[in-house]
């Protein structure tokens, strides 16, 4: 009896640990199913603590007449009961950690969408500054040279000479410029950088920027935005020969976010994406699954 009490009262700890306040936020319909059947499970236990309770002074009841084992008052033996109550424990606490995972990765989407809405508006008032400032600067008329006075023998091409205007940079240079930062470890001036191929709209060159961009924020460890600028490479070339690099920068920005769950989510998607995955980015994957302690 004494073996049973013991029973009991783990039973109703662990679901007293369920209920709040972990359930308490869950509003879908396997949060509200599971709950149901926690308190189910509560009065269960409440049922069999009294039954306990009630035949503890009584002596312990004599085999049946078949020769099989004593039988509680229930019809079941008590043993059995504390067996099916401990494995329903079992499976309800495995059903809530599979929807605190869930509560995780939708959190985790929330933020993402709110840190690319926040990286558009910054990439918009970007360009619009440039489209400013070239609007200020055509306006201006360049101020013309002073005319010298004619001497003789003077040539006549050195009064009308100006100075040669600097064309701006091409996408291709500003990548080139931006990953030379990059690996001086000039984090502000490769994403200056990944940020002006953006602005660009250069198709061809914008998964390229993106990751410059999320490497970039790492780097100066904005996480959350590093994840939003590889997750967006990624979107932009899901079938591109570096999108096992967005998706590993991804996993990466996570794990610098100290949220392993959802790294080890989104390593297991990419093996199972990219299953033939060679080479240094495999070693790479291999090292964030150890980091994150993958299983």
């Amino acid at each position: 009896m004494r073996l049973v009490r013991s029973a009991l009262l783990a039973l109703g700890l662990c679901t007293a640990l369920l209920a709040p306040p972990a359930l308490a936020q869950v509003e879908t319909r396997e949060g509200i199913a599971l709950q149901n059947q926690i308190l189910q499970l509560r009065q269960e236990v409440e049922m069999l603590r009294r039954s306990g309770a009630g035949a503890a002074p009584m002596p312990a009841p004599a085999p049946s007449a078949l020769g099989g084992r004593p039988v509680a008052q229930g019809g079941a033996p008590q043993g059995e009961l504390v067996a099916a109550l401990l494995d329903r424990v079992s499976r309800l606490e495995e059903e809530l950690r599979i929807l605190r995972g869930r509560a995780e990765q939708s959190e985790f989407r929330e933020r993402t969408l709110q840190e690319r809405l926040e990286k558009l508006e910054g990439d918009v008032d970007f360009r619009l500054q440039q489209l400013e400032g070239q609007r200020q600067g055509s306006a201006t008329p360049p101020a013309r040279p002073p005319v010298a006075a004619a001497t003789p023998g003077a040539p006549a091409a050195a009064a009308a000479a100006t100075p040669a205007a600097t064309p701006p940079r091409t996408p291709q240079r500003a990548l080139a410029e931006g990953q030379a930062a990059l690996d001086r470890r000039n984090w502000a001036t490769a994403e200056a950088a990944a940020r002006e191929v953006i602005a660009s709209r250069d198709a061809a060159r914008a998964a390229d920027a993106q990751l410059l961009l999320g490497a970039a924020l790492a780097g100066k460890r904005d996480f959350a935005g590093a994840a939003v600028a590889y997750d967006d490479a990624y979107r932009r070339a899901p079938q591109g020969s570096r999108a096992p690099e967005a998706m590993l920068g991804v996993a990466n920005a996570l794990i610098g976010m100290n949220n392993n769950t959802v790294a080890c989510g989104q390593l297991n998607d990419l093996r199972g994406r990219f299953p033939a995955l060679r080479g240094p980015v495999a070693e790479r994957v291999a090292d964030a699954r150890r980091r994150a302690q993958c299983r």
